[in-house]
């Protein structure tokens, strides 16, 4: 850990856990009660840096790495995981922007949303296309020198809010040789005529992260709201995939660590049948194994992202990464519940917030079942 962890990394982490701490923490319940995308923490959070810190100086961004930026990621989740998830879908399509996009689409695209003046969202997921990302309906014709885009999408993070701005999308553009489809990305500004946002979709976890329906009924973008080259929009893709791997495995490493510190404090000044809960062994045992999966856990993500950063291949461990984290943030936000009791499943406690949030990083960026599938292609290869 020591040879990767640097002196600025760590004064990114006292950063980011002091702003996470003042500014999130007091509103975290209301967030989570209203179902109401976090404005002001966002507008902070850019222009603090945080949104943007991996992503080059030049279009917005930090010039940061991605170690730093898996430790600003982990560190929000600690407090609140539905900020932190609307900063991680905000560089899912900062990824395509920067490394697909012309110079002209990076400054109208991509500074808005690393500056956290807009917020940019990712729309591949379709009612029948979820891992199975090459199922995709949406279509896209060229008609007159315009793309004409027909379809919908489903549980797509940092829609319908009032800054929302760039949205990738993925449409099948024709068929390959092969046969299989051949998909393309485009970008459509919020406002575009025929895109519209369809009804709020209501979430057990992440519920101060916006989520919506989108729909495009004749859509009509010119040309150049294509991202990168007709037919390569899978492969865009897919080589940011692994990244947003490791970002959603630090979500669930900021859960962990959350889930052991809350559920110490409660265990310190609580007592039961004429004792502390710290004197119990049952609950001793529960807080050892959340801090044991928290230390492996960190190690795995920050050897991912530190390869990432060099240059080397990362796919195996990014995957490793997000299945384990995800897993024991599962298994420590349960144990934190149950450590808490009948206050536990109170909605005032964060530890009872923290559990539908755990849930759902077993199902996004490939769930659990993809990620095993990956490991053993990788190692049976």
């Amino acid at each position: 850990m020591s040879s990767v962890i640097k002196d600025h990394h760590e004064a990114i982490r006292d950063a980011v856990r002091r702003f996470a701490e003042n500014e999130i923490a007091p509103v975290a319940e209301h967030l989570w009660q209203a179902e109401e995308f976090p404005y002001a923490a966002w507008k902070q959070a850019g222009e603090l840096g945080f949104i943007g810190l991996p992503y080059p100086e030049a279009h917005g961004g930090g010039g940061g790495d991605w170690l730093g930026f898996t430790i600003v990621l982990e560190e929000i989740a600690r407090v609140d995981c539905a900020v932190a998830v609307s900063i991680m879908a905000n560089s899912t399509i900062a990824s395509l922007l920067n490394s697909f996009g012309t110079e002209e689409q990076k400054r109208r695209f991509l500074r808005p949303i690393l500056e956290g003046t807009q917020v940019g969202c990712i729309a591949l997921t379709e009612p029948g296309a979820g891992s199975d990302s090459a199922n995709i309906q949406t279509r896209a014709a060229l008609r007159d020198g315009n793309w004409v885009i027909t379809g919908s999408k489903t549980f797509i993070s940092n829609s319908g809010t009032d800054i929302t701005g760039p949205v990738v999308i993925a449409a099948v553009t024709g068929t390959r040789p092969d046969g299989r489809k051949e998909i393309s990305n485009f970008i459509v500004p919020t406002g575009t005529p025929g895109f519209t946002s369809g009804r709020k979709l209501h979430k057990i976890g992440w519920r101060g992260s916006s989520t919506h329906e989108l729909f495009f009924d004749e859509c009509v973008l010119t040309p150049d709201h294509l991202l990168g080259q007709v037919g390569s929009g899978l492969k865009q893709t897919l080589a940011q995939i692994s990244t947003g791997r490791i970002l959603i495995g630090a979500l669930g490493l900021g859960i962990l660590q959350a889930s052991l510190e809350r559920s110490i404090a409660y265990m310190k000044e609580r007592r039961a049948f004429g004792k502390a809960l710290t004197e119990f062994q049952a609950l001793q045992f529960k807080i050892a194994d959340m801090a044991t999966h928290g230390h492996a856990a960190r190690l795995m993500l920050y050897d991912a992202a530190a390869r990432k950063d060099a240059g080397e291949r990362f796919d195996r461990e990014a995957s490793m990464g997000k299945l384990f984290a995800t897993e024991k943030a599962m298994e420590a936000a349960h144990q934190a519940v149950q450590i808490h009791g009948g206050n536990g499943i109170m909605i005032e406690y964060p530890v009872s917030r923290a559990f539908g949030d755990a849930k759902v990083l077993e199902i996004v960026e490939g769930t659990s079942e993809i990620q095993r599938m990956i490991i053993a292609r990788e190692l049976l290869r």
